[in-house]
């Protein structure tokens, strides 16, 4: 069935810096469970705990940049480019300079199915 998002549902962020989340779909927004669509706007110094989800994020970077951090490496990804963490892959988000980016979750995004590190 068609479904038209008249607008984004503000989504309170994680971090040491207030972020703004605006979910398109996703478990608030359109109440689905199997994709969520995000955009977020992430201000210079923002960072997250490191996380080990039970979805793949597929994260595409619109302006600014990020700095993606798993086991293995650290990647510093810039406007137009894009990222994927798959599921179960320990990853840390962190913006040193700010950016703006889409995420996509696959399914979707939950506070119980993203593990963070305490």
């Amino acid at each position: 069935m068609a479904k038209h998002i008249l607008a984004p549902t503000k989504i309170e962020s994680v971090g040491n810096k207030p972020k703004e989340i605006l979910e398109f779909f996703g478990a608030v927004n359109s109440q689905s469970s199997e994709l969520s669509i995000a955009k977020m706007n992430s201000p210079a110094g923002w960072e997250e705990p490191f996380q080990t989800p039970e979805f793949d994020e597929y994260t595409i970077v619109l302006k600014g940049e990020m700095e993606i951090i798993t086991s293995n490496k650290t990647y510093c990804v810039k406007k137009g480019e894009a990222f994927l963490a798959t599921k179960g892959e320990k990853v840390k988000y962190t913006t040193p300079k700010g950016a703006e980016y889409m995420a996509v979750c696959l399914p979707a995004f939950s506070p119980q199915k993203v593990h963070r590190d305490e």
